[in-house]
């Protein structure tokens, strides 16, 4: 516990926050009792923490300074490294869309584009990537997870031509991996790894490979009813935190390529 860190980031964070009756004051911010109030503890253990004294805040008491404070998740995070808890896991990697991704994805219109999370399931689409893939926001539980989807449902490989199957199969394998360092929640993924490794033995053997990658470019195809194989060159761009990436997925080079995938897609410009 960093006893003096946590008395200044407190002392500060009081000072900033917002008093619930504004009006005038001597100080800025909020008095040690409102904030003691807020987080239902005694005014003497709070002060006793912006002394640099005290026992230990608990898990719960740390969660409620930050809520009296209302501080940001960065702030909250820090707070709980400087008492000496881990940080909680964090909710908003599947529920909230990084805001940087979200402005790359709305300024593309010439590309099939998506927001996903680090284990696979979709976030955001654009109307091109929403016309060639359908909507990929829609599923529930486990099949969220584009990676499960793939595994476990065989239909999920149709769109794709079969001489993509082994190395998307690979990357997937290796992507869940890389998950297991950053999130999401450690029992959200051990359920889908344990999902996958009940279901399917191709998943069973890549996972024995123990390979982590977390892609960033790769190519791949699609099968479309109405003109036929489309070749993409797929590049990744990875949100603050790497919890979620935009996966941004051009025609090969060449016109005939161009003009297939816009024709797949309808023109969605």
């Amino acid at each position: 516990m960093d006893r003096s860190g946590l008395a200044d980031f407190l002392r500060r964070r009081r000072a900033a926050a917002v008093p619930d009756r504004p009006g005038p004051r001597q100080t800025a911010g909020l008095r040690r009792e409102e904030v003691a109030a807020r987080a239902f503890i005694s005014i003497d253990y709070y002060t006793r923490l912006e002394q640099r004294r005290g026992p230990r805040p608990s898990e719960q008491v740390a969660a409620a300074l930050a809520t009296a404070l209302r501080l940001t998740a960065d702030e909250r995070d820090h707070l709980f490294t400087l008492i000496g808890h881990n940080p909680p896991v964090r909710d908003d990697g599947v529920t909230t869309i990084d805001p940087a991704l979200r402005m790359l994805l709305e300024s593309l219109d010439d590309s099939a584009a998506m927001v996903n999370s680090n284990i696979g399931q979709t976030l955001l689409q654009n109307p091109f990537a929403r016309t060639l893939f359908g909507d990929l926001t829609r599923f529930a539980g486990l099949d969220r997870s584009g990676y499960y989807r793939w595994f476990a449902r065989p239909g999920e490989r149709d769109l794709y031509p079969v001489d993509v199957h082994e190395a998307q199969s690979r990357t997937y394998a290796a992507s869940i991996r890389a998950a297991m360092d950053l999130g999401p929640d450690a029992a959200e993924l051990a359920g889908l790894v344990s999902a996958l490794l009940g279901v399917s033995a191709e998943f069973a053997t890549l996972w024995s490979r123990h390979e982590v990658h977390a892609c960033r470019a790769e190519t791949t195809a699609i099968l479309h009813p109405g003109a036929g194989r489309v070749d993409f060159d797929c590049h990744v761009v990875f949100g603050e935190g790497r919890r979620q990436k935009l996966l941004v997925l051009r025609p090969r080079p060449g016109a005939e390529a161009h003009s297939r995938a816009v024709a797949a897609a309808g023109d969605p410009r």
